[in-house]
């Protein structure tokens, strides 16, 4: 089956990798992990509708990950002849061994290593048609895009024009395959096909204004159908008209493509050398409620098909569902095996690999429940439930304190009233703090974008801060 993809990794480099392993132990290595990456690329991009560049581009790595004489490094070659990565890895132990000693590396135990990434299909992502794809049918998907001699001309239909346009196709194949001196194998195959647009349009008063919109799948059908031209030039005009609105207390929905990006600093505060180095605003919360009862977030790595899945750590642990907080109470702390061993805890995870918010209507909102499917509501179901606030759609600059928490961002949104939107605003801020902003969540929906491995979907947050 592996025959039909043809940037795959092959049988041959497989042997290396593992031939490499004794190569390691015999330089004098008391125990080494080797990860192969294989990697390719193919970019078209346009410029205003026309073909700016075509690039492809093509990576192999071996990295090794050495333990010798209780210490540790790490040491990457694309060298893939086994004379060379001999001599290689004889070099690499010399210098492992001048390093200082460090007690806590050490491989995971081979009982919580991964025993299913075999094939590296196990979790639905590759497409084995990757190779299939002309290059005439990726330049089309690329120009299927664009919409520039559409909209760049005058109109009397509308009070602006589009006067620039990057658009870009990319297909990407990626390939990867661990193993150490436990002989434990780990191995995923990707294909990916993507293609985005980047907008520019000016008024008739000469103000610019920028939409960005992109789709992504496994294989090529949803992108040969994408509507990300016409989607990013609309998102760019939704912006004409845009005040500087009052500064003060508002709720607050945030689009879901953009509400991963409040969840990061959480996720960061979790992690387990933040906590142990005393710079997280999580630091001892342990089976604590911290946030909202609403705020349910679980880590689901093995959902079949779904963008970030994936069977194995990145030094071979097995990934496993977990829950992260519960009903607001911190139910983990990421711990990777160096971590485990440094702070006398039980390793958990490296970190979040496909975090998913779960769905939540506060009862302060459900009171004004207008039978909504709580099966199936986001952005617009969430607006007419919070009824007036802020519609954040986009953040620009600012920044999270990930010892405190506290926070400052710039925004682009709308403001809306009785749940429909009113009007762009600009030049406002947020600011607040981690703790406080997700203990006030007002709602998550069910509508996070496929593509992203942080599954997230539109928020509401109740009196959040904006300033002019």
């Amino acid at each position: 089956m592996h025959n039909e993809l043809k940037f795959i990794i092959s049988e041959e480099e497989k042997a290396l990798a593992d031939k490499s392993i004794d190569l390691a132990l015999e330089a004098g290595a008391s125990a080494v992990q080797v990860t192969l990456d294989k990697a390719r690329t193919e970019i078209y991009a346009l410029l205003d509708g026309e073909i700016d560049n075509i690039r492809q581009t093509g990576d192999r790595a071996l990295t090794f990950r050495i333990f010798a004489d209780g210490r540790y490094g790490v040491f990457s070659t694309n060298r893939l002849e086994e004379n060379s990565i001999r001599d290689f890895l004889v070099k690499a132990v010399e210098n492992v061994r001048l390093l200082a000693p460090d007690k806590f590396r050490r491989l995971p135990d081979t009982a919580d290593t991964a025993k299913d990434a075999v094939t590296g299909e196990e979790m639905g992502l590759c497409w084995h048609g990757y190779d299939t794809v002309t290059p005439e049918e990726k330049l089309r998907m690329a120009k299927n895009v664009s919409v520039f001699g559409e909209f760049s001309g005058e109109s009397s239909d509308r009070a602006w024009r589009l006067v620039s346009e990057e658009v870009e196709y990319n297909n990407t194949l990626t390939d990867t395959y661990l193993t150490n001196s436990d002989r434990i194998h780990c191995r995923q195959i990707e294909t990916s096909f993507e293609v985005c647009s980047n907008v520019t349009i000016e008024d008739r008063e000469g103000n610019k204004y920028s939409g960005l919109w992109w789709d992504y799948s496994i294989s090529p059908e949803k992108v040969m159908n994408s509507d990300c031209g016409h989607k990013a030039v609309m998102q760019a005009a939704s912006q004409i008209g845009q005040v500087n609105a009052e500064g003060g207390k508002y709720r607050m929905v945030v689009s879901n493509r953009i509400s991963g990006r409040l969840l990061q600093p959480v996720l960061n505060a979790l992690a387990g050398r933040a906590i142990q180095q005393n710079s997280s605003f999580l630091t001892d919360t342990l089976e604590t409620k911290v946030f909202s009862d609403g705020l349910n977030i679980v880590d689901r790595p093995r959902e079949k098909g779904k963008c970030g899945s994936i069977l194995f750590e990145g030094d071979g642990r097995a990934c496993l569902d977990r829950d992260i907080i519960t009903n607001g109470v911190v139910k983990e702390y990421f711990i990777n095996t160096y971590m485990s061993g440094k702070m006398n805890m039980p390793a958990t995870s490296e970190n979040a690999i496909r975090p998913v918010v779960l769905p939540y209507i506060s009862k302060c909102l459900a009171e004004g429940d207008k039978g909504i499917d709580l099966n199936h509501f986001g952005e617009k179901e969430i607006l007419g439930l919070c009824g007036s606030g802020v519609l954040v759609t986009d953040l620009n600059g600012g920044n999270c304190n990930a010892a405190t928490g506290d926070f400052s961002y710039g925004i682009e949104g709308f403001m809306f009233e009785e749940g429909k939107i009113a009007g762009p605003v600009s030049g406002m801020l947020i600011t607040g703090n981690m703790r406080e902003l997700w203990g006030n969540l007002l709602a998550a929906g069910t509508d996070p974008m496929d593509g992203f491995s942080r599954q997230v979907p539109t928020l509401a947050f109740e009196n959040v801060d904006f300033s002019a």
